[in-house]
């Protein structure tokens, strides 16, 4: 069945690989980032390589919160309907706590939890109204667990995200929206990308992008309540990641 996808953050990365596989799914997307230049090429691309998909861009960028309503309103009516909106849109950038970087981890914060909110709001305004919908909150691998050094505040941030869905999630529980609309969290762990090209690329634990992606798209499409992707190894990892001593943990990492 065809659906109508919002994709934050879809102008490079995971989010524009996820638009890819989506639209080889025969999905309509509606992509956003603030780089349009990237948007349009992708559309292109898409519409070139998939006859009949609908592909509808805009600029956002998710600290303005006024703009992801309007954004995402602007989707709905110009598709139709919204079915499932990915809360993608992310920073990786961030520095030890107390060194004299508030700036960077401010920014992360502001963007990958205050902006993830607001899109959550947008999101779950269209889904009550339509009494229908799918949101899935892109978490990480690193919200199992608080992190040292320069990612705390990622992880922190990543950590927010999964609980605000798993909030969505209780408050539809015992109302007629519990079946509904879906809630999917993802936690990803390496999987190539711009965000993280300081990471060792030569890790073994580095998936491809194609290959992240798609288990990605495989567990959203199934509409799991969360999923490790890929689930080699992060699934066998997280309970480690979870409940292992500090020192065993520092050494992991």
């Amino acid at each position: 069945m065809t659906k109508t996808i919002l994709i934050t953050g879809a102008s490079s990365g995971l989010g524009a690989e996820m638009a890819r596989q989506f639209a080889a799914l025969g999905h309509d997307l509606a992509l956003c980032a603030r780089r349009t230049e990237r948007l349009e090429e992708l559309r292109s691309e898409l519409e070139s390589d998939h006859e009949g998909i609908r592909v509808a861009v805009r600029a956002l960028d998710v600290t303005d919160h006024d703009a992801v309503f309007e954004t995402f309103r602007s989707f709905r009516d110009e598709l139709g309907r919204i079915d499932r909106v990915v809360v993608n849109a992310g920073l990786g950038k961030g520095a030890r706590l107390g060194t004299g970087r508030f700036d960077a981890n401010l920014a992360t914060a502001m963007t990958n939890f205050v902006g993830a909110l607001a899109q959550t709001e947008a999101a779950m305004e269209i889904f009550r109204a339509q009494e229908s919908g799918h949101l899935v909150m892109v978490s990480s691998m690193s919200a199992l667990r608080g992190m040292p050094g320069s990612i705390t505040t990622y992880a922190a941030t990543k950590a927010g995200v999964a609980s605000l869905a798993e909030g969505v999630r209780a408050d539809l529980y015992g109302t007629k929206l519990q079946k509904r609309v879906k809630v999917t969290v993802l936690y990803p762990g390496y999987i190539r990308s711009e965000m993280n090209e300081k990471v060792d690329q030569g890790t073994p634990l580095m998936a491809s992008t194609e290959k992240g992606v798609r288990a990605m798209v495989s567990a959203i499409e199934k509409e799991v309540a969360d999923a490790c992707v890929p689930p080699l190894p992060w699934a066998a990892l997280a309970p480690v990641m979870r409940h292992a001593p500090l020192p065993v943990l520092k050494r992991l990492i």
